[in-house]
């Protein structure tokens, strides 16, 4: 029954439209699954055969590049202290350090945070009050936000490929999957975040 319940959906003309949904509101509140339903779909992609990998790919993409858009698009507009969140000891903190690391090495920085939620939205935020460029920036979130995108997808292929069971179980796999690489990636991380003090070491 769960497996017919995975096919409807994954038939639906709804789940793509549901996936740009997550995947962009994952910028803003780092408690949306967007990693987590990006390696569903491509779990799905590969046990039931729709929607395709490379039509997931290219949705999760396009919503992760909108996300960070238009995070660097309200730093840009109203900065980094507009409101009151923004002024708590650790997000200053925190966008100290991404405006330290945008200035020494803005490729590598943006490709990092895109794995690591809440540096992603203190990096995308920071670039636009910092005043990157756009043609600098821009381009940069979309190749980043493309790997990112063909990565947590193709996790969810390999284990649809590797691990037999039906669509529940490649479904649910790649979802445990995801949410252990993201804590393992957060914690590995920590060490590196700022305090009030001073940043990361390079």
């Amino acid at each position: 029954m769960l497996d017919d319940l995975l096919v409807q959906l994954a038939g639906s003309p709804w789940a793509l439209p549901l996936l740009f949904v997550l995947v962009v509101g994952d910028a803003f509140l780092v408690v949306i699954p967007g990693e987590a339903s990006v390696t569903a779909f491509g779990a799905l992609a590969i046990s039931i055969g729709h929607p395709p990998i490379p039509t997931v790919i290219g949705v999760a993409a396009a919503a992760a590049f909108a996300g960070d858009a238009a995070l660097y698009a309200i730093g840009r507009c109203v900065g980094v202290d507009r409101w009151r969140w923004m002024r708590a000891r650790r997000v200053r903190a925190a966008m100290s350090w991404a405006n330290r690391r945008l200035e020494r090495s803005m490729a590598a920085i943006v490709f990092t945070a895109r794995f690591i939620p809440f540096a992603r939205l203190a990096v995308n935020l920071t670039a636009g009050a910092s005043g990157v460029p756009a043609t600098r920036f821009l381009p940069v979130a979309a190749v980043a936000a493309t790997g990112w995108a063909a990565y947590q997808a193709f996790v969810g292929a390999a284990v649809a490929l590797l691990l037999p069971g039906g669509p529940v179980v490649a479904v649910l796999v790649s979802i445990l999957i995801a949410l252990l690489l993201g804590t393992a990636v957060d914690l590995a991380s920590r060490r590196h975040r700022p305090t009030k003090n001073n940043g990361p070491s390079p």
